[in-house]
């Protein structure tokens, strides 16, 4: 079950918030608060999740994010 940093469990579908700030490699820094709707869970990784960003997909972990 992948869960977020306050131990929510996260469904496909979820919004989450960024809890902290975060360098993005080629693209623009994430900062504090950005909320992000209807993620994917990664199959890759069990604590990842797959976000929408513009034209491409982020796969952030779950210790930076928080279900909103």
């Amino acid at each position: 079950m992948t869960r977020d940093s306050n131990g929510n469990a996260l469904q496909d579908g979820d919004n989450v918030m960024v809890i902290r700030d975060l360098k993005v490699k080629g693209g623009t820094d994430l900062k504090r608060g950005k909320v992000f709707k209807g993620i994917r869970l990664s199959e890759d990784a069990e604590d990842a999740v797959e976000v929408r960003e513009g034209r491409g997909t982020l796969v952030l972990k779950t210790m930076y994010l928080k279900k909103v």
